[in-house]
């Protein structure tokens, strides 16, 4: 079985699995959590310890991104 990678901004799917690893505080943000419960139409499954989500429930900080974007597309020739 391949899996795939598919980036659907703003789709919802019938089924979503998330996977919450215990990670960078940083990733494990309310948004992301939201996201994920936001997509899932009929189910949501939720893969992770209840510490990570308790966590993720609480940390409404929100960090800049720093991707480099707006450098990119200055210089875009």
């Amino acid at each position: 079985m391949q899996l795939q990678y598919i980036r659907h901004n703003g789709s919802e799917f019938d089924v979503v699995i998330m996977v919450l690893p215990q990670s960078a505080p940083m990733l494990l943000t309310r948004n992301l959590l939201y996201t994920g419960i936001t997509r899932a139409r009929k189910l949501l499954i939720i893969v992770g310890q209840d510490r990570v989500v308790n966590f993720m429930l609480q940390n409404v900080d929100s960090k800049k991104r720093n991707t480099g974007l707006v450098y990119k597309l200055q210089n875009m020739k």
